[in-house]
């Protein structure tokens, strides 16, 4: 038997069994649907054909999923809404996809406590309106709030454009409900204020892109809203003079409850897109706001406008209209598919220390002159997270080995200037190389070690991160869960 016929005898056999395991309609194996549902956003990642996809409602759903795939040595991906941009959640031939979109109940708020029980499948912008019925506020806000889940954010430790003040989703993170690569539900963390009992497990899962468990459920701390933000513009001739406002904030001690970059390329993209009117002959803009209240947050305002006018803007000046700093802001979420009108994108992620924030920038330019790549920028700039966009044609194969080139460049750069790979976006398949670089030969055997101690079976999302693929697979005693 070929090594093809022996994958499509076992996909057959899990998806028979998952179909007799699990309620009408939860699993898919319609070749069109599956195929929708195998790879995340990111451009070029490979990706493979599932046995089947499972739209799980419960934690039950994914502990039959996973102990079905441990008798039958099956890989098991999961899958929050597929807004990933490293290829984390790209399926492997023959694997068994969970989809969690459906577990998207906000289980309890807790006014007093200050905190909320969902299920990952909850999106991001969902749980803010939510929350906010109760005046509170969770911060954590990737570009990709109005589609991305909270699974998925804890999956790559998202930030986004409030963690230069606020933190990461691991900063707002209490408790996980998880199953294991061993199909057993686990609690890890806490509910308390303070607890230091025990190794930090719940932070080794969160971050670990569905290598090391499958979260249920996420208990996530919450804060009081914010008081109406005041917003700083400034318009910059490169993205250089751009970078030395973004330090000169730094060494003011000013701390912005967001600091983003959008250059013209960006801008452009949205304007044709969505005829917002944001086009400017600036080729940075930097956009500034501050949260705190009253008199305090507009006198850090005006000092950021000075710090941006003593960095060389060729204009700044603190917004007197909140619609046209919300247009703003509502065109730097909207700068990725933007620019993926034009073309395949891929999308950079690194951070390196807010000195060297214009050093890099500088460097991004070089490369995209070296390379011969259109090169848009957007940041987070605030806390040196920069996510160049590398924009080719469609079709041109050899832009797009230009594009690989500039992307091992902004990497090796990155960690040159004492940077990471990744700042929020994850590992994923991308950056495996990447990572390997940054960290040391002992530090990625410690990797290992904590994936093959939590998941002995190399069951959840092999070939991602650290991991690699199962040649084989031991199964564990599992209970009867049917």
């Amino acid at each position: 038997m070929t090594a093809d016929v022996a994958r499509d005898v076992a996909a057959t056999a899990i998806a028979e069994e998952l179909v007799a395991l699990l309620p009408a309609g939860a699993v898919l194996t319609d070749p069109d649907v599956v195929e929708g549902m195998s790879r995340d956003q990111a451009a070029w990642a490979p990706y493979g054909r599932p046995a089947a996809v499972v739209r799980a409602t419960s934690t039950d759903d994914v502990v039959r999923v996973v102990r079905a795939c441990l008798r039958h040595g099956v890989p098991v991906v999961a899958r929050g809404a597929g807004t990933g941009l490293s290829g984390g959640a790209n399926a492997l031939d023959g694997c068994v996809v969970v989809s969690l979109e459906r577990m998207n109940r906000v289980l309890e708020i807790n006014p007093l406590e200050r905190l909320a029980v969902v299920q990952p499948g909850v999106v991001n912008d969902v749980l803010r309106e939510t929350v906010a019925e109760h005046e509170l506020w969770y911060p954590p806000d990737p570009a990709s709030s109005p589609w991305s889940t909270i699974g998925g954010n804890v999956a790559t430790n998202a930030g986004g454009l409030c963690c230069v003040k606020y933190g990461v989703t691991r900063d707002y993170v209490l408790q996980l409900e998880v199953v294991t690569g061993r199909g057993e539900v686990v609690r890890l963390g806490r509910r308390t204020a303070k607890g230091v009992a025990g190794y930090d497990l719940m932070g080794l899962v969160i971050g670990s892109e569905g290598t090391l468990g499958i979260v249920t459920e996420v208990t996530v701390r919450l804060r009081p809203l914010p008081a109406p933000a005041v917003t700083v513009a400034g318009f910059f001739s490169s993205v250089v003079d751009a970078g030395d406002a973004v330090r000169a904030v730094s060494e003011a001690g000013l701390v912005p409850s967001a600091l983003e970059l959008v250059d013209r390329h960006c801008l452009q993209a949205v304007d044709a897109w969505k005829n917002m009117g944001l086009s400017t002959e600036a080729e940075v803009v930097l956009l500034g706001r501050f949260d705190d209240p009253g008199e305090t947050g507009e006198a850090l305002a005006e000092q950021m406008v000075d710090c941006f006018r003593t960095a060389g803007a060729t204009w700044a000046e603190r917004s007197t209209d909140e619609a046209e700093a919300e247009a703003l802001f509502a065109a730097r979420r909207l700068a990725y598919p933007a620019l993926e009108r034009l073309g395949p994108v891929l999308t950079e992620d690194v951070c390196v220390p807010k000195e060297q924030v214009p050093e890099m920038l500088a460097r991004i330019e070089r490369i995209a002159i070296r390379q011969d790549i259109v090169i848009a920028n957007i940041a987070h700039a605030g806390d040196g997270n920069l996510h160049p966009l590398l924009v080719t044609p469609p079709g041109e194969e050899a832009a797009r080995a230009r594009a690989e080139a500039a992307f091992d460049d902004i990497i090796a750069d990155a960690i040159a200037l004492g940077g990471t790979v990744t700042g929020e976006h994850g590992v994923g398949l991308l950056k495996r190389d990447g990572l390997t670089a940054e960290l040391s030969a002992e530090v990625v055997e410690m990797h290992r070690a904590v994936k093959a101690a939590l998941d002995p079976a190399h069951l959840l999302n092999p070939g991602k991160v650290f991991s690699s693929p199962p040649t084989t697979t031991t199964a564990y005693p599992t209970g009867d869960m049917s």
